[in-house]
């Protein structure tokens, strides 16, 4: 029988810096039977003065009602960066992984299964941060693969089609949002962003982030007032979700 994660790229961005998150998901991924890739991940830090000209600033700072950390930066790119590559592969999608996930048992086998239910779906989260008020847009064997209503977040492992990135990746070359917030943007880029579940995997850092450090010490919020175009844009994108998922019917089909 054919194997059918033998021909799929699998792409663990990693520090060059966090060898021991690598270690732990060498063996993570080798204990799922999957061989993968390792991209070095762009370090914020280190190439903030590089990377700050791609960055609206002023409208990160607005849209996310946060500070801009370095290491926001480097995730961001990182992914397009992994975008970018999936596109140049001629692979027609990718698993996606930060090197903080946590397999569950069945994730070769969910792993496969969405693979078969690729009809449902453009960008599939196989973990998250947040998912809030699913709605079902198909199934997996077992697994719903579910859109959202809510707020739906996370990085940590996603499979993307090819035909999504190509589409997408030019849209998003200036980072205004988080990754994160950016990819669930999905009303305004015109694809199916979907979740499977009970998720197969998880994220453990330990509360100790490479982006906002340990339990968030590096994260800081501006005053109460100057957060409301924040709390605009988050009404503002429950209302879009809602409007594109309820009058959509059906998945959109990419445009042209």
């Amino acid at each position: 029988m054919t194997d059918p994660l033998a021909d799929l790229p699998v792409w663990l961005i990693n520090l060059d810096r966090s060898p021991d998150r690598l270690s732990r998901m060498d063996a993570g991924l080798r204990a799922q039977g999957l061989a993968y890739e390792r991209l070095p991940a762009i370090d914020g830090k280190a190439e903030f003065d590089r990377l700050l000209p791609r960055v609206d600033r002023a409208a990160y700072e607005r849209n996310m009602g946060q500070t801009l950390l370095p290491g926001k930066v480097g995730c961001y790119f990182s992914h397009l960066a992994a975008w970018e590559r999936l596109v140049d592969s001629g692979k027609p999608m990718a698993l996606i992984l930060e090197d903080d996930v946590v397999f569950h048992e069945d994730f070769r086998e969910a792993l496969a299964l969405a693979l078969k239910a690729e009809a449902h779906w453009d960008l599939l989260r196989l973990n998250a941060t947040r998912a809030r008020f699913p709605v079902s847009r198909g199934k997996a064997g077992p697994y719903a693969i579910n859109a959202y209503y809510g707020r739906f977040t996370g990085n940590g492992a996603y499979l993307l089609k090819a035909d999504t990135a190509a589409r997408v990746a030019p849209r998003i070359q200036r980072m205004r949002w988080s990754f994160e917030h950016e990819i669930g943007r999905f009303f305004e880029h015109d694809y199916r962003l979907a979740g499977l579940e009970p998720f197969p995997s998880h994220v453990e850092d330990f509360g100790q982030s490479q982006i906002v450090g340990l339990n968030n010490a590096k994260l800081t919020k501006p005053s109460f007032i100057h957060r409301l175009p924040h709390f605009a844009r988050k009404i503002e994108s429950y209302y879009h979700r809602g409007l594109h998922l309820y009058f959509s019917g059906k998945w959109p089909l990419p445009k042209d």
